[in-house]
């Protein structure tokens, strides 16, 4: 019997993998068989995870929010790769404040990052596999949103953040009901607190164990 959860033969983008999350899809989608295309601004960490599977992954160094860089990294994966299957959306930052003191630069750089930019690659991502299925071709690709329990309960200090990730929602369905006759598939994984570099601060000894008491495992992923 074959192994269902199988990437061989695939490929797959994705977007913030130098660290934490990402960079973790990224580890993974590899063991399971994929070419991955590793995305991130971290020069140091996408090189290092694109050097340890030199046959098997490319980095690609940029801003997730710059169109000159996504246009010419999706020519060099199509290049390299043949093709793109399959997107994780998985790039992020914060930039927390309390709703009063919030500026309209934090609240402009979570949005461009979260929404704008994962827009970004979804749409080309997508579009390069429903002109595969339009050319006759049985596609079967996937699109990933990493959102987070933020955009379901909202996020004392991270208005922002919240918004962004309850915004992912909308895209997400909007992809998923255009693009399902094509064989793409569209979904969101909404995570809770993850144990990684960008979750420090709300991991601290100020918002801890309020944190904690609302995860019934008592513990963060």
């Amino acid at each position: 019997m074959s192994n269902p959860m199988s990437l061989e033969g695939k490929v797959v983008i994705v977007t913030g993998a130098a660290r934490g999350v990402g960079r973790a899809v990224a580890e993974m989608a590899l063991q399971m068989g994929a070419k991955v295309c590793a995305v991130d601004m971290n020069r140091e960490g996408v090189e290092a995870f694109a050097a340890g599977a030199p046959d098997c992954a490319q980095a690609f160094v940029g801003s997730i929010c710059d169109a000159d860089f996504l246009k010419a990294s999706m020519a060099t994966a199509i290049s390299r790769f043949g093709q793109v299957d399959g997107l994780v959306n998985c790039a992020g930052i914060i930039r927390p404040a309390m709703i009063e003191n919030m500026t309209l630069q934090q609240w402009n750089e979570i949005l461009e990052v979260h929404l704008t930019g994962a827009f970004m690659w979804l749409q080309a991502v997508g579009t390069h596999l429903v002109e595969r299925a339009k050319a006759g071709e049985q596609v079967r690709g996937s699109i990933v949103n990493i959102s987070s329990d933020a955009g379901r309960m909202g996020s004392i200090g991270q208005i922002n953040y919240a918004t962004a990730k309850a915004g992912m929602f909308g895209m997400t369905m909007s992809a998923s009901r255009e693009w399902a006759k094509f064989g793409v598939r569209t979904n969101t994984i909404c995570l809770g607190v993850v144990e990684t570099p960008m979750t420090e601060v709300i991991r601290g000894g100020r918002f801890r164990d309020g944190l904690l008491a609302k995860i019934p495992l008592g513990r963060f992923a």
